[in-house]
């Protein structure tokens, strides 16, 4: 008897160690996925909701409108978050993977250093001595709007020695800075000391084209200060033909590069926003006129595995070729929504994998465009991120329009 009562006991132990480790499981799955699952579906008109990988995820509506909340459970029944779940119109977009230039004005002047210069009290920069920091974005002196280094440059020079206050953005908030400019001795005029730029240029690929709108999106990341790494605030742009001329092979340790130049500088389209996710804008005609366009994947139609790119590393045109997704970040917010590797043996053999100025090339999984190539990896150049394409069509549009054109 009291062997059988040890037996019962230790049968009991261990149904309740397993019980504990189950549980235990469950919630460090429940916490997993409430992390990496995003607060927002954006539903495929008419499509059920799924969500790859995890296949034992269901949505309970807890709404009756197309923009519900809804409950994701594991196994249908273990509550692990809630979810907003629109249901938008597919949307047809022109794949394209071609190059383009882009010439950039910024919104004010960033400052990107600070000179030291002679004057009567000693030798240093009056605009870093008074507070003025690298990556401040000079919009204003004395509430006189400017755009250009040259209008700070003449402002700074009129100013007869008073104190000048500078409205500028720091952190994305605006700050007044008092400056005294100072008589540098050399010259004996007023100077500040301070370097700064006011825009960019450079050469990207376009992702993708709207045959209704003329709207395009491309690069798949802002345009950012080549010295400060901040993004680079906007005032207006062009986009302007290129041709490539040349490729320089990555390597691990030192990426590469698509090297090409302006063919001309009248514009073939508008730059009208630079964001986090990409340029956007509106091109005079489409630019690719052998595609038709294809359906926009939402982030939860994308799966790990066989993909394809569409880019231009030669000048005969826009070819596509083999990828892989070898991982998929679901709550991505446009930085690293994906990680992508070239399998292809010809772009291999032609670039090494991902080279600069491939960002914006569009990728293609089962029949839809699911997002853009944005960066290489520098100690592996078959390897880089990508961004989905549902968070670039976010900052295309305001979100209504958004929701009225489809995803």
């Amino acid at each position: 008897m009291k062997g059988n009562e040890n037996m019962a006991k230790k049968i009991t132990r261990t149904a309740a160690l397993f019980l504990s480790l189950a549980t235990t499981g469950i919630m460090a799955m429940v916490w997993y996925l409430n992390g990496v699952l995003p607060d927002r579906f954006y539903l495929s008109e008419g499509s059920e909701f799924s969500c790859h990988p995890y296949e034992h995820l269901t949505a309970e509506c807890l709404g009756q409108s197309l923009s519900s909340e809804r409950e994701i459970r594991l196994f249908g029944v273990i509550p692990v978050k809630t979810a907003t779940v629109t249901e938008v119109s597919t949307r047809y977009l022109v794949p394209c993977g071609t190059p383009f230039g882009l010439k950039l004005l910024a919104q004010g002047v960033i400052v990107v250093g600070f000179t030291p210069i002679e004057t009567q009290s000693g030798t240093y920069s009056p605009a870093e001595r008074d507070g003025l920091e690298v990556g401040d974005t000079i919009v204003a002196v004395n509430q006189t709007e400017i755009s250009s280094f040259e209008e700070l440059k003449e402002e700074v020079a009129a100013c007869k020695g008073e104190a000048l206050t500078m409205t500028v953005y720091r952190d994305d908030e605006q700050k007044q800075v008092t400056i005294l400019p100072q008589k540098e001795l050399s010259t004996e005029s007023y100077q500040i000391g301070v370097w700064g730029r006011d825009s960019s240029a450079g050469i990207g690929t376009i992702t993708f084209y709207d045959h209704v709108t003329g709207e395009f999106g491309g690069l798949g990341h802002g345009v950012c200060d080549a010295d400060t790494g901040t993004l680079l605030p906007f005032q207006s742009g062009e986009v302007v033909p290129v041709a490539i001329l040349d490729v320089k092979k990555g390597e691990a340790g030192a990426p590469g590069e698509l090297q090409g130049t302006f063919t001309t500088r009248r514009a073939s389209g508008k730059l009208e926003k630079n964001t986090d996710t990409g340029v956007y804008g509106t091109l005079n005609s489409c630019p690719v006129t052998d595609a038709e366009p294809i359906p926009v994947a939402a982030s939860y139609e994308i799966t790990e595995g066989a993909a394809t790119l569409i880019t231009t590393v030669e000048n005969d045109g826009p070819k596509e070729y083999e990828v892989n997704i070898e991982k998929v970040n679901y709550g991505g917010t446009g930085k690293k929504d994906m990680v992508i590797q070239v399998t292809d043996p010809e772009l291999m053999e032609r670039t090494g994998g991902i080279v600069q100025g491939m960002s914006g090339s569009v990728l293609i999984q089962n029949g839809k465009i699911i997002g853009a190539v944005t960066h290489v990896f520098v100690n592996d150049p078959t390897r880089g991120y990508g961004i989905f394409i549902e968070n670039m069509l976010q900052n295309l549009s305001d979100e209504n329009e958004w929701h009225a054109a489809g995803f």
